[in-house]
C-alpha cells in the first residue's frame, strides 16, 4: 500500500506502531552509515517516541545467542514490557509466524521500520510489511548498515516497493503535527537530546531565568 498521499495518509499516532528489528550489540558494532553514536541516539529517540504517543512496538531479534548480540541495553530499558520475538534463522522478520502475529496484534495499519542491517533486515521487512497491506516508513537514520552504497541500493529498492523514505524528527513530527497538542514538550526534549542535540543549546537562550 503507497504512503505517498500526504497530507491524506500522514502517519497518525492512532494507527501507527514501530517495529524495531535487529538492533543488537554485536551488529551495531559494524555499523559505518550512519555513524554509530547517531543510530544510537535515533533509536533511543524512537523509543521515547512510542512512550510519549502510546505506541505499539514490536522488536525482533536474530540468533541474539550468537555473535549478532543482545538487544541493545538502551530498547530494553525504555520499553521493558514490549513484546521481543527471537527469531531462529529467518532473515525476512516476517518469515517469522510469531512476528508477523505480534504485528498483526498491534490492530494498527502504519508501520515505522528500523533496524540493523537497513539493507536485508529493515528492507526485506519493510517491502513484506507493504505486500500484506500496511503502509510502511522506513527510519533511515534509526537504521544501519555498512556502508552507504548499501543503504542507497536498499533505499531504492524500498522506495520502488511503495515504502515511505523517513527519518526520526520527521516522524516524530508527523504524528504531533501540533506543538501544542499532547507530547510537543516530550518532543522538543527527545529532539535537544537524542536526534538534533544542537537544539538542546537553544533552549536556555528562550528560557526565563529563574
Amino acid at each position: 500500500m503507497t504512503t505517498a498521499s500526504y497530507p491524506v495518509e500522514r502517519l497518525d499516532r492512532d494507527r501507527a506502531a514501530i517495529l524495531l528489528v535487529d538492533h543488537q550489540v554485536g551488529l551495531i558494532l559494524g555499523v559505518e552509515d550512519p555513524e554509530r553514536e547517531v543510530l544510537r541516539r535515533n533509536v533511543l529517540a524512537l523509543t521515547k517516541v512510542a512512550k510519549a504517543y502510546g505506541l505499539p512496538v514490536v522488536i525482533t531479534t536474530s540468533a541474539d545467542n550468537g555473535p549478532n548480540g543482545i538487544l541493545l541495553p538502551e530498547i530494553t530499558a525504555e520499553l521493558p514490557d514490549a513484546p521481543v520475538v527471537h527469531r531462529p534463522g529467518e532473515i525476512d522478520a516476517f518469515d517469522n509466524a510469531d512476528f508477523a502475529a505480534a504485528v498483526k496484534a498491534t490492530g494498527r495499519d502504519q508501520m515505522i521500520v528500523a533496524g540493523i542491517s537497513t539493507d536485508v533486515c529493515v528492507s526485506f521487512a519493510a517491502q513484506s510489511a507493504v505486500a500484506a497491506g500496511y503502509q510502511v516508513h522506513a527510519v533511515l537514520d534509526a537504521s544501519g548498515t555498512w556502508n552507504p552504497l548499501a543503504t542507497q541500493a536498499a533505499a531504492s529498492r524500498m522506495e520502488r516497493a511503495g515504502v515511505t523514505l523517513n527519518n526520526t524528527v520527521a516522524v516524530a513530527a508527523e504524528l504531533q503535527r501540533d506543538w501544542r497538542e499532547k507530547g510537543g514538550q516530550e518532543l522538543a526534549e527527545l529532539m535537544a537530546g537524542h536526534a538534533i542535540p544542537f537544539y538542546g543549546s537553544l533552549i536556555p537562550y528562550v528560557t526565563p531565568s529563574a
